[in-house]
């Protein structure tokens, strides 16, 4: 025997809820019958087309679900509302002094700059640009960024008490006394 469809069933309740017990008993007969007989001793009104009409709802809203992982939008260093102010790595101009008598120096503007970095071995100078809070370079083939740390960040005792420093990694830090 074949089961009445969840949308019958519910046609059904409704209809045994609103006509009372006559009607619920001759309900739960058409219950147990098929789909075909539920269509047949069920009247049709403008509440079944409602329950028709929720139910194909559902159906199309289900059928329409899907995993649909949001597509980030691209990042930028900087944002058309901010299309005039420089990048917030723009105040990192001039130099950070670091132990030894090694520093950084940093020249350019607006996104587009010339580091110097002297430690033991000279100075040397390399094409940067502003990554986001960062800046971007390249040395001896290897990707580095500068980005604002305090003394203790850099891991270098010699500037653990300063508060504003530039770090490239952990042993190679600049600060502004």
């Amino acid at each position: 025997m074949e089961m009445p469809s969840l949308c019958g069933l519910m046609m059904v309740s409704h209809f045994s809820i609103q006509a009372g017990t006559r009607q619920s008993q001759q309900s739960e007969e058409v219950l147990m019958a098929t789909k075909t007989r539920v269509v047949q001793r069920t009247p049709f009104t403008i509440a079944t087309a409602g329950w028709v009409m929720a139910c194909a709802t559902l159906a199309l809203l289900a059928a329409g679900c899907k995993d649909q992982s949001p597509v980030p939008a691209p990042v930028s260093a900087a944002s058309p509302s901010d299309a005039g102010a420089a990048p917030v790595t723009d105040q990192w101009l001039g130099k950070w002094n670091g132990p030894e008598g090694t520093f950084l120096q940093i020249t350019g503007g607006n996104g587009r700059y010339e580091v110097t970095i002297q430690n033991l071995d000279g100075p040397r100078t390399f094409q940067a640009q502003a990554a986001g809070q960062q800046i971007a370079f390249e040395r001896e083939g290897v990707k580095e960024s500068l980005r604002a740390t305090n003394g203790a960040e850099t891991g270098m005792k010699w500037l653990s008490e300063k508060s504003n420093c530039l770090t490239v990694r952990t042993g190679e830090g600049y600060c502004r006394d």
